[in-house]
């Protein structure tokens, strides 16, 4: 969902709308300049409005969602934004080589999921698990492992513990690629839909060209 074009869109709307009722209001019915611009801005309001529900409309009718649906998955896209800001902060603020690598992956599915959901919405559905339990516990276990990690002096109990979480992360990061996959699912049954359709039109082209080779060669 591009909110930033939503937003230019509806303010441009807007301006254009205020601008040509004060220019009507003004000049060709002669009014004041202070009852022309009160108009003005009733008509803005009036302009954002239409705007706002065509632009709406549009983006219900595009994703295939109601308005309700589109509200909340608009409303969970929102608050789970500053969780992911969060887990990569907290990802890069570990000095930790050895999980450096699982680290960058965790931080680089978490971002796709987030951005494929904001393209196309109705993706959200197909990762509920993750918006709703794997990013919590992603962004908590992190946290506590940064703390953890960075005590100056660590006893047997933190390393303990340290050790268990790198393991927890993990297996929580397998859980998170499945949610990736999960959500594009539907998009490798269709390529290998779309394979097999291609395949078979390769074989009876080809079929078709031998049949027709064999019958040149018979006619000679």
């Amino acid at each position: 969902m591009n909110w930033f074009l939503a937003l230019f869109v509806k303010v441009f709307s807007t301006i254009n709308t205020m601008v040509i009722v004060w220019l009507l209001s003004f000049f060709a019915f002669d009014q004041s300049f202070l009852l022309s611009s009160g108009f003005a801005a009733g008509g803005a309001v009036i302009g954002y409005t239409m705007t706002a529900m065509l632009w709406n409309y549009r983006m219900l009718k595009k994703y295939k969602l109601t308005r309700s649906e589109f509200k909340y998955i608009k409303k969970n896209l929102n608050e789970a934004k500053p969780k992911i800001y969060r887990l990569q902060k907290t990802l890069f603020s570990i000095r930790d080589i050895p999980t450096l690598k699982q680290r960058m992956e965790l931080t680089k599915i978490t971002r796709k999921i987030y951005s494929m959901t904001k393209k196309e919405p109705r993706r959200f559905f197909q990762a509920e698990r993750f918006y709703f339990s794997h990013l919590d516990s992603a962004v908590e276990l992190t946290e506590k492992y940064a703390f953890l990690s960075g005590q100056p002096k660590k006893s047997w109990e933190i390393q303990d513990s340290l050790s268990e979480t790198r393991r927890t992360l993990k297996e929580l990061t397998e859980y998170i690629e499945e949610d990736l996959y999960h959500m594009i699912s539907d998009d490798v049954d269709q390529l290998k839909f779309e394979l097999d359709v291609a395949k078979h039109s390769i074989k009876t082209l080809k079929d078709s060209k031998l049949e027709t080779k064999a019958g040149d060669y018979n006619e000679r």
